[in-house]
């Protein structure tokens, strides 16, 4: 008797010890949520406000840009972030540094990298805005009117790239191909540690172009400094939610 109850005993320490170590071999799954991505143009520069070319070369924010900056951070104290990228130039990172600042939520790490810059515009750097753009119109046979109703950047960027002998400045394709796969990896990495909010801060033109690889003929016209092009990701697909909205720079104007 005693010799088949210490047996039973047995028996059920085993299976107990068997189903914790089932459960310990259990994978815990993430519960896996939308990406949004809140990408934001930056703030206004020096070169902005001279009206010169401005892609890979660079320039601090002015007064009015820091307080956009400001301002937007403010609007978005409401959308807590579960990551932050910029492109590695300065305008971008102090952009993107203000606004996680300002939304009390810069112990977030920011991320840089150069795959988020503007367009490239090779020999054009830091030349007159109206010269390049009426150089380009010319080659299209049109006048500087004409061509910037119009306002189609990829034409514009393929006749940048066309006329730059330095052979720097970027095709549409070239620019798309960079944002879309940096933005893809961005989304998916997120997407894949459970989803959340996303604050990228970026470039006029670069944003432009991921939207237009998302959704083609969605872009009117350049987007405004601070302005947030929203986006969400979930399996593998992209929706444009909201394009050049500025109202989170008006809604951080009214806090205190």
């Amino acid at each position: 008797m005693k010799k088949r109850l210490l047996a039973l005993c047995l028996i059920g320490i085993m299976s107990i010890a068997g189903i914790g170590c089932a459960q310990e071999k259990k994978e815990v799954v993430k519960e896996k949520k939308p990406v949004t991505l809140y990408v934001t143009r930056h703030g206004k520069t020096m070169l902005n406000t001279s009206d010169r070319v401005q892609g890979w070369a660079d320039a601090p924010l002015t007064k009015p840009g820091i307080e956009v900056a400001e301002y937007l951070g403010k609007g978005l104290k409401e959308i807590p972030f579960v990551a932050a990228y910029s492109s590695d130039s300065g305008r971008a990172i102090e952009t993107a540094i203000i606004a996680l600042d300002k939304s009390n939520q810069k112990n977030i790490k920011l991320i840089q990298t150069k795959n988020l810059r503007e367009e490239c515009f090779g020999k054009y750097e830091g030349e007159l805005n109206p010269t390049m753009w009426a150089e380009v119109a010319k080659v299209n046979n049109m006048t500087l009117e004409q061509f910037m109703k119009k306002l189609d950047f990829k034409m514009f960027a393929d006749t940048v790239a066309k006329l730059d002998e330095t052979k720097q400045a970027e095709t549409w394709e070239q620019l798309t191909s960079r944002v879309r796969g940096e933005v893809n990896k961005i989304a998916e990495e997120t997407y894949k540690n459970g989803g959340g909010n996303v604050l990228i801060v970026s470039h006029g033109i670069t944003i432009t172009a991921l939207v237009e690889s998302i959704a083609p003929g969605t872009t009117k016209g350049s987007l405004s400094n601070a302005s947030v092009t929203k986006i969400t990701y979930e399996n593998g697909k992209y929706k444009i939610e909201a394009v050049n909205d500025m109202s989170y720079v008006e809604k951080g104007k009214k806090v205190k």
